[in-house]
């Protein structure tokens, strides 16, 4: 009996070993698995560092939105961004003929507009007549009308831009924004000299020309444009700062100002 004991023995020891082993390999396994969770977390992180601070790269304007959702991503934004060549060149082409027109040739618009009119009747007119000799059908005049809702649309934004602008002037006029009157008058500056250099006709023209051209050399090259405009945004800033600090800090302050600060 004693031997049987003795010989059993081993065998409750080698089942109870076994056992345990299975359990330490289970720990082990899962041991690992998370290790391996947590590295992969690790380089998932590590992966979406660069994106957020890809996303978080200064744009010129503050601009969170791509060139194209700013110009209204639209038809008119694929004129100004040339997503058609053909219609975009020729936009710009016709805008270079009447600038031409107008300011080259000395046309004035009454007299075009007269004159359009006379050939467009007499041709129109000769044709309608002329096909009563010839059997042929007269020409299909089509009927022009104004719609309503885009007058309707454009009016209104009108009216938004102009209130807006009349508001900026009065918060302005009114003493409470001493960087927004600055700003103002420098650009009032600046806009006087350019007019005196030429007449409304030729600035709208450069204008336009500047639409067409500096926002698709801008989207173009934006990551080189970016950071040369967040330097110089800094130098103006502390440029500011110190122009602040020596001049405008001292200029006295309105009641409505030192109010609004309490």
């Amino acid at each position: 009996m004693a031997e049987h004991v003795d010989n059993s023995d081993p065998k409750g020891e080698s089942l109870m070993e076994k056992i345990a082993d299975k359990f330490h390999g289970d720990d082990s396994s899962s041991d690992s698995d998370t290790e391996t969770k947590k590295r992969a977390a690790k380089h998932e992180v590590e992966v979406a560092e660069p994106s957020s601070l890809k996303d978080k790269v200064w744009r010129l304007f503050g601009r969170e939105k791509p060139v194209h959702k700013v110009f209204g991503g639209g038809k008119p934004a694929d004129v100004f961004l040339w997503r058609n060549k053909k219609i975009s060149a020729t936009v710009l082409g016709g805008a270079t003929a009447i600038w031409a027109l107008f300011e080259l040739l000395e046309y004035h618009l009454l007299t075009l507009i007269c004159h359009i009119l006379i050939i467009t009747l007499a041709v129109l007119f000769l044709w309608s007549n002329a096909t009563t000799f010839i059997n042929k059908k007269p020409p299909h005049i089509p009927e022009v009308h104004i719609p309503e809702d885009p007058i309707l649309q454009v009016a209104s934004a009108l009216r938004f831009e102009i209130n807006r602008a009349l508001a900026l002037l009065r918060e302005i006029a009114s003493g409470r924004e001493l960087k927004k009157f600055l700003a103002v008058i420098a650009g009032l500056w600046i806009l006087s000299i350019v007019g005196s250099w030429c007449n409304f006709l030729t600035l709208f023209y450069i204008s336009f020309v500047l639409l067409h051209t500096v926002p698709v050399l801008y989207e173009k090259y934006e990551d080189k444009v970016d950071p040369l405009a967040e330097k110089a945004m800094h130098e103006i800033k502390k440029q500011y700062a110190v122009f602040d600090e020596k001049v405008l800090s001292k200029i006295p302050r309105g009641p409505l100002k030192d109010k609004k600060r309490e």
